[in-house]
């Protein structure tokens, strides 16, 4: 039985490509290094269905990479992937650098600023150019708060919150 609760998404299957079973990968951190090393991964379907595949060679291409599955040989098989996240188990994972955190460990935490002020829960991340982006929400509103050092001012995993020094004008928007 697959453990769901340790595992964390690293990209997703976002088109096929060819005829051969071979699928359009999403990283979600840009890189696919754990993926070359690892010799399993857990498909996790749109209806949240786990299954263990094996990946054949990553491949990578200008913009996206490429991934193919054994037993995944034809384009009709590879369809039924598509929409799905490659999970790996955190042991397969490097562990995060000093300062540095996986996104589903940030999902979820409380945000505030030094000075006190409840700005929501931290629900959602995207890149955007060199750095990403916090989608806080609480009370009716959506904070954009950019990834950067002149931000964040400290996380605690453990107490499940973030503070942050925003920048001028950052929560007026």
């Amino acid at each position: 039985m697959i453990d769901s609760e340790s595992l964390i998404p690293v990209g997703k299957l976002v088109a096929t490509h060819g005829i051969r079973g071979m699928l359009k990968l999403h990283s979600y951190s840009g890189s696919v290094e754990s993926l070359c090393t690892c010799d399993s991964v857990i498909l996790r379907s749109r209806d949240g269905a786990l299954n263990r595949f094996e990946p054949k060679p990553v491949l990578p291409r200008p913009g996206k990479f490429l991934i193919g599955f054994k037993g995944v040989d034809h384009i009709d098989q590879a369809q039924t992937l598509v929409g799905s996240e490659i999970c790996l188990r955190r042991d397969q994972l490097p562990e995060p650098e000093e300062d540095e955190y996986y996104w589903c460990d940030l999902i979820g935490l409380e945000v505030a600023t030094v000075e006190g002020m409840a700005l929501g829960v931290l629900e959602e991340i995207f890149k955007a150019g060199s750095s990403d982006i916090y989608v806080v929400r609480g009370a009716g509103r959506e904070y954009l708060i950019p990834a950067i050092a002149d931000v964040i001012h400290s996380v605690d995993l453990e107490m499940g919150r973030m503070l942050i020094t925003p920048l001028e004008g950052l929560l007026d928007l």
